[in-house]
């Protein structure tokens, strides 16, 4: 019942939010902000946020990323959204089952990665936020999490001037509002686009994989981990059974806390293999915390030989991009 609440809450507050930027459009800017174009890759999915609604532009997203690394918008500054999502972890918390949160307490599930979220219309492990623009709110006011309040964050931005002149630049308003700051964490966020590993150079025809990277593709094709696992996100966005037990000390059913259906229990959105060698632990939980781990789980359906193993791991690997995590524009 807990959430469903809060997920009918959000969806109210959402709906103000675009009540609110539809009252007061304006001509942010008024030429003088730079558009950027979203890098959608050559061959991909058209994605499925609605940048219309949400115009990129480079003061746009470098304000959206002042705001990620701000530890104002936690309670006691010590948690911005940066703590838990580390660039040079592909933007999930490294080596990390759970992450420390607010009053030496620890989230509950295994932070994802942040990337290519422009490609996905729900969020978390169990898909309970529908947009990118509402995605921030769940960690703000956990308890475990962040532990503000929006409108102590709003406050808090509201009393600093240079917030206000940047938001008056991007949006048009120096008022700070909830949509306008959400918006802003988008712009940052949707710019979070891995497309540029050695598996992407080698499908351009720029790189070439070596022999057993060669052969680890082959076997990731042949033993059909592309079926849950599809390129170019390595993910099909969907819920599905990892297999595991419920976890006693949560008590995870996953999906069903959303749906309430029973076919939902303990199914969870499939992860992307993108940047996996840096965002280990794995599963919803962190329980499995290698690649051999998960080999190991997967046995009795994906039978692997220890070469098959090791070859696997090296195409892994090509999946790792470099240029994401290094990124002057996109980190520090």
């Amino acid at each position: 019942m807990k959430s469903i609440y809060y997920s009918t809450l959000i969806l109210f507050l959402f709906a103000l939010m675009q009540w609110g930027i539809s009252c007061s459009k304006n001509d942010a800017g008024k030429g003088k902000l730079e558009s950027i174009e979203f890098p959608k890759p050559a061959g991909w999915p058209d994605p499925v946020y609605d940048f219309s609604s949400n115009p990129l532009t480079k003061e746009g997203v470098e304000l959206g990323k002042k705001l990620f690394f701000d530890g104002r918008l936690s309670k006691d500054g010590n948690f911005p959204c940066v703590s838990c999502h580390q660039p040079f972890a592909a933007f999930a918390t490294f080596e990390h089952d759970l992450s420390h949160g607010f009053n030496d307490q620890f989230t509950t599930r295994n932070a994802p990665g942040l990337f290519n979220l422009a490609w996905h219309s729900n969020f978390h492990h169990d898909g309970g936020i529908t947009h990118l623009d509402l995605q921030p709110l769940a960690p703000i006011t956990a308890p475990n999490e962040m532990a503000e309040t929006i409108e102590n964050v709003l406050n808090k931005l509201n009393a600093d001037a240079n917030y206000q002149k940047e938001f008056d630049r991007v949006f048009g308003s120096p008022e700070i509002t909830t949509a306008t700051m959400t918006k802003a964490l988008s712009q940052y966020m949707l710019m979070l686009v891995s497309a540029n590993s050695k598996y992407d150079q080698v499908k351009r025809g720029q790189a070439q994989f070596d022999v057993n990277q060669e052969a680890g593709y082959k076997i990731f094709l042949e033993k059909k981990c592309n079926s849950c696992h599809v390129e170019p996100l390595f993910t099909n966005l969907e819920f599905m059974s990892n297999g595991l037990p419920l976890n006693p000390a949560f008590n995870d059913v996953g999906r069903m806390r959303i749906t309430g259906s029973k076919a939902d229990s303990l199914k969870f959105k499939v992860p992307s293999l993108r940047n996996v060698a840096l965002t280990f632990p794995y599963m919803h939980d962190g329980r499995l915390w290698n690649l051999e781990d998960v080999y190991q789980h997967y046995n009795q359906t994906i039978p692997l030989s220890a070469v098959e193993r090791s070859l696997l791991t090296e195409f892994l690997k090509t999946l790792t991009d470099e240029k994401l995590i290094n990124d002057p524009f996109l980190t520090r």
